[in-house]
């Protein structure tokens, strides 16, 4: 198992090091690749947080919906 982790580290080494002479297409898929995965991670984040705010915007509105009839007010006409 070790013999393999060091044959994989070699391979990095020689296929990405900044200091060898490695294959550009490599540097370039390894860089899309990076970009792609930053890229999801944000898109991640953002979707997460956007659910996020609709959950709070419908507590939001239930607290409302709630000290209105706790006032005795009505709420608002229903869109037909």
């Amino acid at each position: 198992m070790t013999d393999l982790r060091n044959e994989m580290d070699s391979d990095l080494d020689q296929n990405y090091s900044l200091n060898s002479n490695a294959d550009p297409k490599n540097m370039q898929e390894l860089t899309i690749y990076n970009v792609q995965d930053k890229f999801q991670t944000m898109s991640d984040q953002i979707i997460t947080r956007i659910d996020d705010m609709g959950n709070r915007i419908d507590d939001l509105e239930k607290s409302i919906a709630d000290l209105m009839n706790q006032a005795g007010v009505e709420g608002p006409v229903p869109e037909k």
